[in-house]
């Protein structure tokens, strides 16, 4: 009986995942064929779409605020069966996106200059100039891109994770046959365009899953009928205020949590420049290979959210069940990413055509990262659980002290080179994997302790 519940969660795990997986790799996938378009338009034009792309991946930051919030607010919603309380999910994540977007928007498209100057430097440099054009489009354009994040995450939370892998593959399908056109008569300004527009005919396609959605369609017709888990917030304030709150107060964990985690990454940049333009270039290469396997390990990550926020009423020894196979999964997509690193990382670095020098450092370190992504799929498998049962901010303070430990260790460690790189991330990552084991254990005592008080 036991085995055949294993097998279900894993199941449940894999499917949700699954599509979860690829739809992180479409959204990678438009920086690249805008990349790939705009080469040929010279490097100016290749480095001004390079800092938009790393731009939109800080602003992903801010849209996880209201998506990931919605997204776990409509999974507890879905598990108890509340359709008042999905309702004002829905409610508080358009309300919290329709606060942010001008703020972004209006504010990107207002110090557009200012910004790229910032990424840049210089003065009147040609990057300077295109990135600033970009600008002009794609930060407008950040209201379709927050819009499109929030309805994945409501299909998400209402337990449907392939519609959003259709519709990240229909906007990047376009943006292929996009670009060439409008890159052609436009230049950078063409390649924003074409971002822009496809990703409007995605979130059109979205707008309509939303309205076909069955939990969706049934929470939006029933009415109030009697006390549900946001009815208290309700009673307090204005509906919309109170959803909007509860929204903000779940996602903003979840969303610091991801730029802590980006800004220890660009910090650990600066560290290994001081070995040298060599390192650099191995580094940045490996780290984009590597999305390859984190993607996978964020995608089980969102999936055991969803399944913990739908089984959230089953108690602890369901939550226990869902972290022990997310982490089996994860651990054993981090175990097979580890080995397929390790035995192709010569031909890795040769497709990216590093130099000499260049490839033979990032062969080292694509072989002894190995133990930092076994360790680092385990916790951010174990991640998932803690975000759909409520524990998010917790986890935001192992995050924090993971990174407060990363750097120091790197500065120290990165005079042994990329390996001492390598050793100070696998470090930093244990020391995550202790607190998280801790967190556990303590949460699972006071559980314990509170159903003797009930019993008594």
């Amino acid at each position: 009986m036991q085995g055949d519940m294993m097998n279900a969660h894993r199941s449940r795990l894999v499917s949700l995942a699954r599509p979860v997986y690829f739809s992180l790799l479409a959204s990678v996938a438009s920086g690249i064929i805008n990349t790939v378009w705009v080469s040929r338009l010279g490097g100016a034009a290749v480095a001004a779409v390079a800092v938009a792309t790393n731009t939109e991946n800080l602003l992903l930051g801010v849209a996880m605020v209201f998506a990931s919030g919605t997204t776990v607010l409509i999974a507890h919603a879905r598990g108890a069966r509340d359709p008042d309380a999905v309702r004002a999910a829905v409610r508080g994540g358009w309300a919290l996106c329709g606060l942010v977007t001008p703020l972004v928007a209006v504010g990107g498209l207002l110090l557009r200059e200012p910004l790229a100057r910032l990424v840049l430097g210089g003065g009147g440099s040609a990057a300077l100039h295109l990135a600033t054009a970009y600008f002009a489009i794609s930060l407008p354009g950040m209201t379709v891109f927050f819009a499109q994040q929030l309805v994945d995450g409501i299909l998400k939370g209402a337990g449907d994770t392939r519609t959003p892998m259709r519709l990240a593959l229909l906007a990047n399908g376009l943006i292929l046959l996009c670009d060439p056109v409008l890159i052609h008569f436009y230049g950078v300004r063409g390649a924003a365009a074409s971002t822009v527009l496809c990703r409007c005919a995605a979130l059109a396609a979205g707008l309509r899953a939303l309205g076909r959605n069955a939990l969706l369609r049934t929470a939006a017709r029933s009415r109030p009928t009697g006390p549900s888990s946001c009815s208290n917030d309700l009673i307090r304030g204005h509906p919309r205020l109170a959803a909007l709150r509860r929204t903000l107060t779940t996602g903003l964990p979840m969303s610091a949590d991801f730029t802590v985690r980006q800004g220890g990454a660009l910090m650990l940049v600066a560290i290994v420049a001081r070995l040298g333009v060599p390192a650099v270039a191995a580094y940045a290469i490996a780290y984009k290979v590597m999305y390859v396997a984190t993607m996978a390990f964020y995608s089980v990550r969102q999936a055991a959210a969803i399944h913990t926020a739908h089984t959230r009423g089953a108690g602890k020894d369901a939550r226990r069940a869902i972290g022990r196979q997310a982490m089996l999964v994860s651990a054993a997509l981090g175990l097979g990413a580890a080995v397929l690193f390790a035995a192709t990382a010569p031909w890795i670095m040769a497709a990216f055509g590093a130099g000499p020098e260049a490839a033979r450092q990032g062969v080292l370190f694509l072989r002894c990262v190995g133990p930092y992504l076994l360790l680092m799929s385990c916790f951010i498998a174990l991640g998932g659980v803690f975000e759909g049962s409520g524990g998010a901010p917790a986890l935001l303070r192992v995050t924090l002290l993971g990174t407060a430990v990363q750097l120091p260790l790197a500065h120290v460690l990165a005079g042994l080179g990329l390996p001492g790189v390598c050793l100070a991330l696998a470090l930093a990552m244990a020391v995550q994997c202790g607190a998280v084991t801790v967190l556990l254990r303590r949460a699972g005592r006071q559980e314990a302790e509170v159903s003797f008080a009930r019993v008594v």
